[in-house]
């Protein structure tokens, strides 16, 4: 069996042709330049490539968020005791953590080092605030907190804590002033 010899020079002409008819789908009337086929941008003179600046702002901004999130846990203005309060409070240190893993998402997704370093330190702050009011409420700590709130009398004026965090002060009754009887004048034995 003969093979017939391959005629390379007219193939390499037919890849050629073919070659040139996709590079004038992209590089449109350029002066019959072909543009590079790649899956990303060529990056700009800065270093970043021109659709990804809005990417890396999104990314600040989850950033900065969730970091402003994590420095007002401390500052939480409400008492964070019992009942609701403390419930709202633990969604608080949830949506925090929350914010910090769409931050981390996407610092890691842009290749920014130090936005998902502080991403992942958010979240471990959260993490660390919600336990510490989780764990003494389910006995896993030497203080023990309880999820409901102490049930207050029907008639008596709930009292005012002192600081937030604090326990309510209990109660206390005072006599009521003696009144004096009117001066009747001197006493007679």
């Amino acid at each position: 069996m003969t093979e017939q010899p391959r005629n390379w020079d007219k193939e390499l002409a037919d890849i050629d042709r073919v070659i040139a008819e996709q590079g004038r789908g992209t590089a449109g009337q350029q002066g019959g330049a072909v543009a590079p086929r790649s899956g990303t941008p060529a990056p700009a003179a800065g270093g970043v490539a021109p659709g990804r600046r809005g990417s890396v702002a999104v990314t600040w901004f989850w950033v900065l968020l969730a970091v402003g999130l994590a420095l007002a846990l401390p500052l939480w203005p409400y008492q964070r005791t019992c009942g609701m309060q403390a419930v709202f409070f633990l969604g608080g240190t949830g949506i925090t953590a929350l914010v910090g893993g769409l931050a981390a998402l996407s610092s890691w997704a842009n290749r920014r080092g130090f936005a998902h370093i502080l991403s992942l330190l958010v979240i471990a702050w959260a993490g660390a605030v919600a336990a510490s009011e989780i764990l003494p409420r389910v006995g896993y700590a030497r203080e023990t907190k309880t999820w409901t709130c102490p049930a207050v009398p029907a008639g008596a004026p709930a009292p005012a804590p002192t600081q937030p965090g604090d326990q309510p002060a209990p109660i206390q009754q005072t006599p009521a002033p003696a009144t004096a009887a009117p001066d009747a004048g001197p006493a007679t034995p």
